[in-house]
C-alpha cells in the first residue's frame, strides 16, 4: 500500500523536478533565449524558495539533457536548439511559428487511442443514458424558445438555470443560494482550468491528492504550481499531515474529489468535511471541491458535499450535472461566494463568453422532469452490476483494490514485478485500453497501479475485455 506520509526525500524530489520544468518552460517561452545566461543558484533558489543543492540539480540535468551548457567560472546558458530532438520530449518540434509553452494532457493521449475494450474512459455507456428522451426534449426546448440560437447565454449562465439548481441544492443538501453564487461551465475541466488562471500564480504550492485527477494536474503544472501531495485513503485524509503541510506551505488551494473520488474510487467521511473546512479557514486556504459523480452511488448516498459546511467561503465546489444525463452537453455549476465567483465570471467571459445557451436549456428542462428520477435508479443499478462483473473477472489475478460504493472507476494494484507501461502497450496492441496510475500521481512514482473503468463500455464486451486484459498480464 502508498506510505502514509509523503518523506522528505519525496518532497525534495518534487522541488527538483519542478525547478527543472521551470527553467525549461521560461525556455520554450522565449523568456531565455538561446545563449542567454540562465540566474545565479543563489538568486534562483531565494526567487523560488528551496534549497541551492535543489537549484543546483535541476541545473545538472539541463546540462545532462542538452538543454543548457557551462562556460567556466561564468554560469550556466541556454543551449542553440539544434539538440538533438530523442533527448528531451519539452521541446516542442520545429515549427515556423512555437506557442508560448508546452501543453499536454496526458490522460486525452491515452484516450484518443482508438480500441474496441475503452476502459480509460470514465464515461457511461451511451447505451444506458436516456438518448430517446432527450430528443424530445430538443424539440420541446425549441417550441419554448423558438429564437434560441439567436442569442448567446449571459457569461455566468442562463438566469433560469441558475435559479433551479439554487432549488435543487436547497431541496437536497440544505444549501441556500442565490443565483449569483453560481457560474455554469463547458463540463468540470472548465471549471478547473478557470480556477487555475484565476487563483494560482507560477511557482505557487497547491496541495493536491495522490493519486488524483490527472487532467487536473496537467492544468496546473500549466500554471507553474508546485504540487505537495496528500495521500487519500479508503478511511479518508491523514488530517494532522494536511495541517501541518497547510502550516509549513500554506497553499492557495487544495484539489480535492471527495465523492467517489476519480481514480480510487473512496469518499471522505462526513467528520473529515466538516474539519477540512476548518483547516480552511485558519490556514486561508481555498478547498476546491471536485464532485463530478455525486449521484452515482450503489447503496446509500454519499456524505453531504463539504460546501454545506462552509460559511466564510474557503470552499468553490464544483457539481457536474450532466454526465449521467447527457455527457454531451457539458454543464457544471460553480458554487461559491460573489467574491470567489466573480472573477471566475471574468475568466469565463474571456474563455468562451458563456456556455451555448442550446445545452443549458435541453439539460434544464429534461433535467426538472420526473423521468431524470427513474434513469437515477435504472442507471446506479447498471453500473453497479458492471462493477460486480469486473470484480469476478479479476477475482483470480491476485490483485488487489477496495470495492467502491459509488462512481465509474476501480482502482487496482498490480504486482510490483508487472511493469504498467509495457502491459498498456501490449494491452492497446489487443485493442484494450486502461489508466496507469503513474499520471494520477502528482510525484509520478505509482508504477503498480492503474485506473480501470467499467462505465463506458457493455456488459459483455466488459467480460471479454477484462478477461483479455487478466491474459495479457499473465504473460508478463
Amino acid at each position: 500500500m502508498i506510505n502514509r506520509h509523503t518523506s522528505t526525500n519525496d518532497t525534495k524530489l518534487l522541488l527538483f523536478r519542478q525547478t527543472y520544468d521551470f527553467i525549461v518552460t521560461r525556455i520554450e517561452r522565449r523568456e531565455l533565449k538561446a545563449h542567454d545566461k540562465l540566474p545565479s543558484i543563489r538568486l534562483l533558489a531565494q526567487e523560488l524558495q528551496v534549497h541551492r543543492l535543489t537549484v543546483f540539480r535541476a541545473y545538472q540535468l539541463l546540462k545532462q539533457n542538452h538543454i543548457v551548457y557551462v562556460k567556466e567560472k561564468s554560469g550556466y546558458y541556454v543551449c542553440p536548439p539544434d539538440f538533438p530532438e530523442h533527448v528531451i520530449s519539452d521541446y516542442t518540434e520545429r515549427s515556423p511559428i512555437t506557442s508560448s509553452g508546452h501543453l499536454r494532457n496526458s490522460l486525452s493521449e491515452i484516450q484518443q487511442v482508438p480500441v474496441i475494450y475503452q476502459f480509460s474512459q470514465s464515461l457511461i455507456d451511451p447505451n444506458l443514458l436516456p438518448n430517446l428522451y432527450i430528443s424530445e426534449y430538443v424539440k420541446k426546448v425549441f417550441d419554448i424558445y423558438p429564437k434560441l440560437l439567436g442569442t448567446y447565454s449571459s457569461a455566468q449562465g442562463d438566469d433560469e438555470l441558475r435559479e433551479f439548481l439554487c432549488q435543487y441544492m436547497k431541496l437536497h443538501h440544505s444549501i441556500q443560494l442565490t443565483a449569483s453564487d453560481l457560474l455554469i461551465t463547458t463540463g468540470g475541466q472548465q471549471a478547473i482550468d478557470l480556477i487555475s488562471r484565476v487563483y494560482i500564480r507560477p511557482m505557487d504550492f497547491i496541495l493536491v491528492e495522490r493519486p488524483t485527477y490527472s487532467a487536473a494536474l496537467d492544468i496546473f503544472r500549466q500554471q507553474g504550481a508546485r504540487f505537495i501531495s496528500v495521500d487519500i485513503y479508503p478511511e479518508g485524509y491523514d488530517l494532522e499531515k494536511v495541517e501541518m503541510l497547510m502550516k509549513q506551505y500554506r497553499p492557495r488551494i487544495f484539489y480535492m474529489n471527495p465523492t467517489f473520488h476519480n481514480p480510487t474510487g473512496y469518499t471522505i467521511p462526513t467528520d473529515q468535511r466538516k474539519q477540512l473546512v476548518e483547516l480552511a479557514e485558519r490556514y486561508r486556504c481555498l478547498l476546491i471541491e471536485d464532485d463530478a459523480i455525486h449521484e452515482m452511488y450503489f447503496d446509500q448516498p454519499p456524505p453531504q458535499p463539504i460546501f454545506s459546511y462552509d460559511t466564510d467561503g474557503w470552499v468553490v465546489y464544483l457539481r457536474s450535472f450532466s454526465k449521467f444525463v447527457a455527457p454531451g452537453l457539458r454543464i457544471c455549476a460553480v458554487i461559491g461566494r460573489p467574491s470567489v465567483i466573480k472573477p471566475l465570471i471574468t475568466a469565463k467571459s474571456l474563455a468562451d463568453n458563456g456556455t451555448p445557451l442550446v445545452n443549458q436549456k435541453i439539460f434544464l428542462h429534461y433535467f426538472e422532469s420526473e423521468r431524470i428520477k427513474q434513469h437515477l435508479e435504472k442507471l446506479r443499478i447498471a453500473l453497479q452490476i458492471r462493477k460486480e462483473i469486473v470484480e469476478q473477472e479479476l477475482s483470480t489475478t491476485g490483485w488487489s483494490w477496495v470495492s467502491p460504493q459509488g462512481g465509474f472507476n476501480l482502482w487496482l494494484k498490480l504486482p510490483e514485478d508487472l511493469p504498467v507501461e509495457e502491459l498498456l502497450q501490449e494491452s492497446v496492441r489487443h485493442s484494450v485500453s486502461f489508466v496507469p496510475g503513474m499520471i494520477c500521481d502528482p510525484l509520478r512514482e505509482m508504477r503498480s497501479w492503474i485506473r480501470l473503468s467499467y462505465s463506458f463500455v457493455n456488459e459483455g464486451q466488459l467480460r471479454e475485455g477484462v478477461r483479455l486484459l487478466a491474459d495479457i498480464a499473465r504473460r508478463f
